[in-house]
């Protein structure tokens, strides 16, 4: 567990996050500017991210959400803020896949580590009212 616990601590600390959403459905892009910041919480970490979400032909808005990341096996857990879980990915590459199923949609993540501490995550989403595709870049805030 030392190892996995070792990976999370890297993550701690606050990162500038850049999101684009590409929507296939609407033929739309839209884009998050913000930041995203991992807090030790006892258990782990406290992912929060707030930013302005600007969509086609809506005024910008504030946005935020919140996470919690654990150490499981060789494996990052990532929960809900509420505690259920999201998904897990491992931690011993520089790119890890995960799933998530929520009826009756299907979400996908690959993330890459490849160019740390810079890292992405990129979301596929896809089901009966969503075709979305999710990149999230995070580099170091200081």
């Amino acid at each position: 567990m030392a190892e996995v616990e070792d990976v999370l601590r890297r993550f701690a600390g606050q990162w500038t996050l850049s999101r684009r959403i590409e929507d296939a459905r609407a033929g739309t892009t839209g884009r998050f500017e913000g930041t995203a910041c991992l807090t030790p919480d006892g258990d782990g970490l406290r992912y929060d991210e707030t930013g302005l979400l600007s969509l086609p032909g809506a005024a910008p808005m504030q946005a935020s959400r919140s996470y919690l990341w654990r150490a499981a096996d060789q494996r990052i857990a990532v929960l809900f803020e509420d505690g259920r879980p999201f998904h897990e990915f491992a931690v011993t590459a520089d790119t890890a896949r995960a799933t998530h199923w929520c009826d009756p949609d299907d979400y996908r993540v690959s993330y890459s580590f490849e160019t740390w501490p810079n890292w992405q995550a990129e979301w596929q989403v896809s089901g009966p009212r969503k075709s979305y595709r999710m990149i999230s870049s995070y580099c170091p805030a200081n």
